[in-house]
């Protein structure tokens, strides 16, 4: 097989916490694209930031992201969440089918506010920039859920990746059930052995 046809599900995978990357098409298939299936778990928030060289696309598979593609009026540290352009551009959410292209110099950003995961396409020119970003990026997430900030915002530097806000990934809690009520024991039915039983004992207290 030359591996320049995937099945469905195949591919190299790196799986962490935060993300599920199969790799589909690669600098060693011949690609100077590299392309990839990811998963996108619930509370991932990639931060907003800029490539200088790099441009990428992304297409929405299965679910909803939040997409964000353009110069907003202030690049604000913390959030990238309520930026808007000076044209009147906002933030969007993007369903199955909606898709984002990022030209060198755009600030964007993707996150998932949603309690699922979202599949999504996702394109980067050239390759195989990303192809290591991401083998280095999983490096870092394989040691827990979360990381040192400044540690991956040194590591995107290396790939091309001015970080505009910092990337976050906060799973949503899952609410803990009440304690169930103590069960009160139901009243023997009339006539039956049970209930004749009680009457009996309630007698002998007079």
């Amino acid at each position: 097989m030359t591996g320049l046809i995937v099945p469905p599900g195949q591919g190299r995978k790196l799986i962490t916490p935060a993300q599920e990357v199969t790799f589909k098409a690669t600098q060693a298939q011949g690609s100077s694209i590299s392309i990839f299936e990811v998963v996108v778990p619930p509370g991932f928030d990639v931060g907003a930031h800029v490539h200088h060289e790099s441009q990428e696309f992304f297409y929405v598979l299965e679910g909803e992201l939040d997409l964000m593609c353009f110069e907003p009026t202030e690049r604000t540290k913390d959030t990238w969440h309520h930026w808007r352009s000076a044209s009147g551009e906002r933030v969007i959410k993007a369903a199955e089918g909606g898709c984002m292209f990022v030209p060198p110099g755009t600030p964007h950003a993707f996150r998932n506010a949603t309690d699922k995961p979202v599949k999504m396409l996702f394109q980067s020119y050239p390759s195989p920039d990303h192809e290591h970003y991401f083998e280095e990026i999983a490096e870092i997430w394989a040691r827990g859920t979360t990381v040192d900030p400044a540690a991956v915002e040194e590591m995107r530097k290396r790939y091309d990746v001015e970080e505009l806000t910092p990337l976050r990934y906060q799973p949503p809690t899952t609410p803990t059930p009440a304690p169930a009520a103590p069960a009160v024991p139901a009243a023997p039915a009339p006539g039956t052995a049970a209930a004749a039983g009680a009457a009996a004992g309630g007698e002998g207290e007079k």
